[in-house]
């Protein structure tokens, strides 16, 4: 056997003996990585609570309504508030909203009654954006007109005040 084909068996048997080596060796063990560790997420708020947290407000804030108490009514509001009510200007600051609140009262008819009931709330625990709805009856009970509205209240020294409020009716009142 020559020299020249010596070689080529021997490369050949080499390469052969490699790739049955490369073959048949175990593959080598994956790094085990440690357990993921779920994400720590922070509760969110208790809307539930809440919402009704913000319903007692709107309680209190009807009975106030109801009684004519402008004072009870306008402690609800931050000094920075913003009231737009339904068919008048935007109110800015207290002594604004004062004013509309007790222009609004001097026009109702005696024994008017209202309810103001939250459909829906969102936000954290510092803002909280309310959704509701209003029924307005005469001292008959008798439902005169329905309305509805958006309010957003801030958490100011551990209590709820209300910074922003727009209204408007569903119907006029009949």
């Amino acid at each position: 056997m020559n020299m020249k084909n010596y070689f080529r068996i021997a490369t050949a048997c080499f390469t052969l003996s490699l790739f049955t080596v490369a073959c048949s060796s175990p593959a080598p063990e994956e790094a085990v990585a440690p357990e993921e560790m779920a994400p720590t997420v922070a509760p969110g708020p208790d809307m539930a609570a809440i919402k009704a947290e913000i319903q007692t407000l709107e309680d209190a804030w009807g009975a106030a309504d109801n009684s004519g108490d402008v004072n009870a009514l306008i402690a609800f509001y931050a000094d920075d508030a913003v009231s737009m009510g339904s068919g008048s200007p935007m109110a800015v600051g207290k002594a604004a909203i004062q004013k509309e609140i007790q222009e609004s009262m001097a026009s109702r008819p005696a024994g008017t009654m209202v309810k103001y009931e939250v459909l829906d709330v969102f936000g954290d625990e510092n803002t909280i954006t309310e959704v509701g709805k209003t029924t307005r009856m005469d001292a008959s009970g008798k439902v005169t007109s329905s309305g509805k509205y958006m309010a957003i209240w801030e958490k100011r020294d551990g209590k709820y005040v209300c910074i922003r409020d727009i209204s408007n009716n569903d119907s006029k009142e009949n």
